[in-house]
């Protein structure tokens, strides 16, 4: 059978409609490399029952979005500058991470969603590293070129022995869209690479049954032309087969 992954969709409103959303360059990764069929979970809280969805399959992806997770999550104040945000993806999404990773369902988490992943297991974020002292600036260019945007042009270090390394090598690089980033990072949580600046560009769940990752920077935009953007979903696609045949 073909394995299926759940990814948690945004809440957007177009001509004056509510939508739940997901946009296409997830898609193209996880059928065309990952060789998974996405499938999408719409943004409706608690009322997911999410032991019975996760019965159903056989890996969840958490992706990239122009919203923030709401700072209440984390013991920040709101403000403006922080938006926009999206709680009804908070109030899904930081539910299932648990939830999955208790089941040991595979997780992929990307930008977005290695914030959750963070969030949800008790860490915090910093909401605008690049206004502070000896950061890099990690936001996308101010084009309307999308290649430009999602340029890869980021150096990231990875700890040596941990599971990003064994990914991707010690050394590599990648395309940084965030204004937020992680700041105390859950005990759950093992740093496994990092950028020039220190910022955290990728962590493992320490007691995870199964491949549990989350990453900074956005692997799904040139995952099928990029060797390193590549390697994430062939990784995380073999992860998630290897779960369905253990079912």
């Amino acid at each position: 059978m073909q394995p299926i992954v759940a990814i948690v969709a945004d809440t957007r409103e177009f001509d004056n409609e509510d939508w739940h959303c997901v946009p296409d360059q997830y898609m193209d990764a996880l059928s065309k490399v990952a060789k998974v069929l996405p499938i999408f979970i719409p943004a409706l809280g608690d009322f997911v029952d999410h032991a019975s969805l996760l019965d159903r399959v056989d890996g969840v992806m958490l992706t990239g979005s122009k919203a923030n997770v709401h700072p209440s999550y984390f013991g920040v104040e709101p403000d403006s500058r922080y938006e926009p945000y999206d709680l009804r993806r908070d109030a899904t999404s930081l539910l299932l991470v648990t939830a999955c990773i208790d089941k040991g369902v595979p997780l992929l988490a990307l930008c977005r969603g290695i914030q959750e992943l963070n969030v949800a297991l008790g860490g915090s974020l910093r909401p605008l590293i690049h206004e502070e002292p000896d950061r890099l600036d990690h936001r996308a260019a101010d084009v309307l070129d999308r290649d430009k945007q999602f340029e890869i042009n980021q150096d990231v270090t990875a700890r040596e022995g941990g599971c990003i390394a064994e990914i991707l090598g010690p050394e590599f690089r990648t395309n940084s869209l965030h204004s937020q980033a992680l700041d105390h990072v859950s005990p759950r949580l093992q740093v496994e690479a990092t950028a020039s600046d220190g910022t955290v560009e990728a962590v493992s769940v320490r007691d995870a049954k199964s491949f549990a990752i989350g990453v900074q920077w956005h692997p799904e935009y040139w995952a099928e032309t990029d060797s390193a953007s590549r390697a994430i979903f062939e990784a995380f696609g073999h992860a998630v087969r290897a779960h369905q045949g253990s079912r």
